[in-house]
């Protein structure tokens, strides 16, 4: 049965080449990356070294039940083990929420009220933060927010764009680089403020962050394409044979994904410990804050951005241009080497690595990075049936929920192994999914050949 095309309205004045709803919803983005990603780069260095202590941890409202459950599946945890674990659950829901926001946008609140929703709740998760006694409550808020806010600030980027419009994979770039800039910018306040004044400060300050994201997407609404009116949501048509088989594809390729995630996800989480205690911290007579490191992560990306888009025209130019899925597989490799780069650190340098092996081992994952996140977000916001848009780049966010729950479960072993095997391990499993993700191309390319997105 044929149906009527919902017209949307697009504004159309652009700012630099791209539409200007684009810098509103980058402006969001980078204030609700400075409140997340400034305390995800605190939060296991906070329950090792303070929260988790005998004087603080009685006072976390249900800690001690919460502790008893993990530790029926797990078994018993040092404080550390546990803080990693607890990490790895966290990191993994957090990122698992925005399939049920995407579904809530698409289906129910619409689009604007779910991020509007969504960036209130992150607020409210950061203030709580602020204090010991709403720890848990905290990570749920923040948990809920930014489940309705993520996925469907992705889905709003692509839906300012018209069909076709080759400009989607550059503004998605620069999206990505304004969650770079914000990711940038959190560790180093964050972290200086955590290390000299104190962690409950550092989270409020990330808590304001939120607050701004909040009131620049709401001075930005009218830049932003209208939300579907409910009524003709809900009368959607079921989905097409073709889209049914597209959304299992994508589906596949989501579980594959966590291998890279695996990686990823301990670079949040063990590795501040590693780097606590093996990376020479000290420069100039004063100790480098061990969050300044993660706002690498942020900073790198947007160092190597043009080059890469430059790389990629050029070998389009030719019609030599990698596809997504083999881009995706050559972000794997170039992330395993830097996993390999860590291993190799205590053969050459012993007890104590220097700052700038750090350093080099930031530039080389994020590079990797470049090359699979943003594709991978791109092949979703494609091929994915547009009535489902929003909640299936929710979806893909199922491989990060898979990755950090797989990598707070193997964080354990960083107690136990020594720091090269438990690197080598890590780059082991980020190249299976390399491998992986290319014996997916050929189905990935007949899908988009026969336009089943």
């Amino acid at each position: 049965m044929a149906t009527r095309a919902i017209p949307i309205d697009l504004p159309t004045r652009d700012i630099l080449g791209q539409p200007r709803g684009l810098a509103w919803l980058a402006g969001t983005q980078f204030w609700e990356a400075f409140s997340l990603y400034g305390m995800q780069a605190l939060l296991t260095l906070y329950m090792v070294g303070s929260l988790l202590l005998p004087g603080h941890a009685e006072n976390v409202v249900g800690l001690a039940s919460f502790r008893a459950a993990v530790e029926s599946v797990t078994g018993p945890l040092s404080t550390q083990g546990f803080a990693v674990q607890l990490f790895g659950l966290w990191a993994g829901l957090v990122r698992f929420t925005p399939v049920f926001g995407g579904l809530i946008g698409d289906r129910l609140l619409g689009r604007r009220r779910t991020i509007m929703l969504g960036c209130l709740l992150m607020t409210a998760g950061h203030f709580a933060m602020a204090f010991d006694a709403s720890f848990l409550l905290a990570l749920l808020l923040l948990m809920l927010g930014t489940g309705c806010a993520n996925s469907n600030l992705f889905s709003q980027v692509g839906a300012i764009y018209p069909p076709g419009d080759r400009r989607r994979d550059d503004g998605l770039q620069l999206y990505y680089l304004a969650l770079n800039c914000g990711a940038f910018v959190a560790p180093i306040v964050c972290g200086a403020l955590g290390q000299e004044l104190g962690w409950h400060l550092a989270f409020g300050v990330a808590g304001l962050g939120m607050l701004a994201g909040l009131v620049v997407y709401a001075a930005g609404s009218s830049d932003l394409p209208a939300d579907p009116p409910r009524a003709v949501a809900a009368a959607r048509a079921p989905l097409r044979p073709d889209e049914w088989r597209a959304v299992r594809l994508l589906l596949l390729v989501t579980l594959v994904q966590a291998a890279f995630w695996v990686a990823q996800s301990q670079v949040w989480n063990v590795y501040n410990l590693w780097v606590r205690d093996h990376v020479e911290l000290a420069l100039l007579g004063w100790s480098v804050p061990i969050p300044w490191l993660q706002a690498l992560d942020a900073i790198a990306p947007g160092l190597f951005l043009p080059g890469v888009l430059w790389l990629w025209r050029a070998q389009a130019a030719r019609g030599a241009e990698p596809d997504a899925i083999t881009k995706m597989a050559i972000g794997c490799l170039i992330f395993g080497s830097g996993m390999v780069w860590l291993a190799l650190a205590a053969p050459i340098f012993g007890a104590r690595v220097p700052l700038l092996w750090a350093v080099g081992f930031h530039l080389l994952s994020n590079l990797g990075w470049l090359f699979f996140t943003p594709i991978a977000v791109g092949l979703f916001a494609r091929a994915a049936p547009k009535s489902l848009n929003a909640m299936m780049i929710g979806v893909n966010s199922m491989a990060v929920f898979v990755g950090s729950t797989v990598s707070g479960r193997i964080g354990g072993l960083y107690e136990t192994w020594s720091a090269s095997a438990f690197w080598l391990l890590h780059a082991s499993i980020i190249a299976g999914g390399a491998v992986l993700l290319l014996a997916l191309r050929p189905a990935v390319r007949a899908m988009l050949a026969r336009g089943e997105a």
